[in-house]
């Protein structure tokens, strides 16, 4: 088993924990009031800028030409997502430009950029590939039943091959960059407490 699947493992009853979140049910069934899905929109657009910075502080501490042609997929993989964000704030008259992160944000773009300010590759990836491998299970799992029309685009982004492929590539990475430490289990875990943590404040 790879450190990529054992942490996933190790971590699977937090990702169980958030699938369950009304949240992310409301999603999938359409029951989440659209104010709730307009914060979320906010903060989470918010966060995926946070998101790509991170990414560049990996770029910038790469060590093969592969890594660099990596990390810049993945960063392009991120502005895909801020271009759906923004899709989402036209039809809903979202405000991307004034967003205020709330305590669950910025706690979740504190410790990422803390992390990859550090250079250390490695820990930075185990705290960014619970967002992406979390993201593609959700998506999976709720494509998987009957999806309400009002956010099957969001389901239909994360269920994607496309995504999935990133997901796998970001573990392909950590499986390169990262060693089987306190540190790295740590950063795992603490980055899945915090994607609950995030979609739990937009709910509320």
């Amino acid at each position: 088993m790879s450190l990529a699947q054992a942490l996933w493992k190790s971590n699977l009853d937090g990702a169980q924990r958030t699938l369950a979140h009304p949240f992310v049910r409301g999603l999938g069934d359409g029951s989440l009031p659209v104010s709730c899905f307009k914060r979320y929109v906010a903060q989470d657009a918010y966060f995926l800028e946070a998101f790509a910075r991170a990414y560049a502080f990996c770029l910038a501490h790469s060590r093969s030409r592969q890594d660099l042609y990596d990390f810049a997929q993945l960063i392009v993989g991120v502005l895909d997502e801020l271009k759906l964000h923004a899709a989402y704030a036209e039809r809903w008259s979202v405000d991307l430009a004034h967003v205020v992160p709330g305590t669950a944000t910025r706690a979740y773009v504190d410790f990422l950029l803390e992390t990859a300010r550090t250079g250390e590759l490695g820990e930075t990836i185990a705290a960014m590939t619970p967002c992406m491998r979390l993201y593609a299970f959700l998506g999976q799992t709720l494509s998987r039943g009957e999806v309400a029309p009002l956010y099957a685009d969001w389901v239909k982004t994360y269920a994607d091959p496309g995504f999935e492929t990133l997901a796998s590539q970001l573990e392909r990475l950590l499986d390169t960059h990262a060693v089987d430490s306190e540190p790295v289990r740590a950063n795992y875990r603490r980055a899945m407490e915090l994607e609950y943590d995030f979609f739990a404040a937009c709910l509320s």
